[in-house]
């Protein structure tokens, strides 16, 4: 199993929750992060005052994937959430070692 994890625009979740929903992949954690990349932020005005807003806000989509689905979840990912534009985020994909579930304690299949 894979962990995939994405930082995406926040106007973009809802497309790439709706491109795992029709992979059959449902269950996702979503939080909201800042931070950037190339783009560095960008310059702002806020009552007459000029200032520098260097994080953005990003929204961080985790998903444990099974190996066999990992390729079609990133190409889904990045479709629903490219832009074209600088500053439409990154996909990481991790191993997931084991999984346990809280309620009962019983290991899960990886």
């Amino acid at each position: 199993m894979k962990l995939i994890k994405s930082i995406v625009r926040p106007n973009k979740v809802d497309d790439v929750k709706e491109a795992l929903g029709r992979l059959n992949i449902a269950g996702m954690t979503v939080t909201e992060v800042r931070g950037h990349g190339k783009q560095k932020g960008h310059t702002a005005i806020y009552r007459g005052q000029e200032y520098n807003v260097s994080l953005l806000p990003k929204i961080e989509i985790e998903v444990v994937v099974a190996d066999s689905m990992v390729n079609e979840a990133i190409k889904a990912i990045i479709e629903a959430a490219r832009t074209g534009e600088i500053g439409d985020g990154r996909v990481f994909v991790m191993p997931v070692g084991e999984s346990y579930k809280i309620r009962t304690g019983e290991k899960e299949p990886v």
